[in-house]
């Protein structure tokens, strides 16, 4: 991998990883069109723990608003923390006890050019969601219900940001606050996933130099700050269903160039 192949998976990383159009099923794409194949998992290690990076930076104050309020023992913080672990549940377990079956998608480029479709579809869906009448808070079984739209996302080419918040939009949660919950939800999900593969990076390719992986991750981190900000201000606008057409058109163009 060169220096710039690093960065544009960086950027690809970044961006795709919080806008609804999965970043794994792009990274499949971009390492096709590029003929790349990484061996081992450090980069990918790599540009997930610097979009993880990017969650902490914007979503800082409401971090340390919520940790604080579970040390003073606030019930609404306790509560809501509990929420995003029962959220987490089902990704974690299908991580855990199925990672190899996962990982086995990857191998197959066809999995995310189909999976885009169904993305696509999902977008879309929320565009019959009616508003000014989103809840308040969200119930354990809301938080089971987004916990399970994440856990299909563990799919190349079905975005876990779209699903999560399509769910979250279906079960009547505000926008803001559907984008909030799902990036929070992100914290244990990347970082789990992280220290799932730490035994496997002594495994890395030896072409990956120092430079390239400290490159991609620093523009995964910058990128994915950018896209958070930007995701949510076209969620408070209603246009997250327009990234459907987006996830089509690839889906389709993908699969034209893989048969032909």
């Amino acid at each position: 991998m060169t220096l710039w192949e690093a960065l544009l998976l960086g950027f690809v990383q970044g961006a795709t990883e919080f806008l609804p159009v999965s970043s794994s099923g792009h990274l499949v794409v971009g390492q096709a069109l590029l003929g790349l194949e990484i061996s081992g998992v450090r980069f990918e290690v790599a540009v997930h723990v610097a979009t993880l990076i990017s969650v902490l930076v914007i979503y800082r104050t409401r971090l340390r608003d919520l940790l604080g309020g579970v040390i003073r023992g606030d019930p609404a913080a306790r509560r809501y923390l509990g929420l995003l672990a029962l959220a987490t549940a089902p990704a974690a377990f299908l991580g855990v006890f199925y990672g190899t079956a996962i990982k086995a998608l990857f191998e197959n480029p066809l999995v995310p050019a189909t999976a885009f479709l169904v993305t696509g579809s999902i977008l879309w869906s929320t565009r019959w969601i009616r508003g000014g009448q989103a809840v308040r808070q969200l119930g354990a079984r809301g938080a089971i219900f987004i916990g399970l739209a994440q856990a299909f996302a563990l799919v190349p080419g079905i975005s876990r940001s779209g699903s999560t918040v399509a769910m979250a939009l279906w079960l009547g949660v505000a926008p803001v606050e559907a984008a909030a919950f799902s990036f929070l939800m992100a914290i244990p999900t990347i970082g789990g996933a992280a220290l799932l593969q730490l035994s496997d990076l002594s495994s890395g390719d030896p072409s990956l130099s120092t430079a390239a992986l400290v490159a991609g991750s620093v523009v995964a981190a910058v990128t994915g700050v950018v896209a958070i900000r930007a995701f949510v201000a076209l969620l408070a606008r209603r246009a997250f269903y327009r990234f459907g057409i987006y996830c089509w058109v690839l889906g389709v163009a993908f699969l034209i160039y893989l048969l032909v």
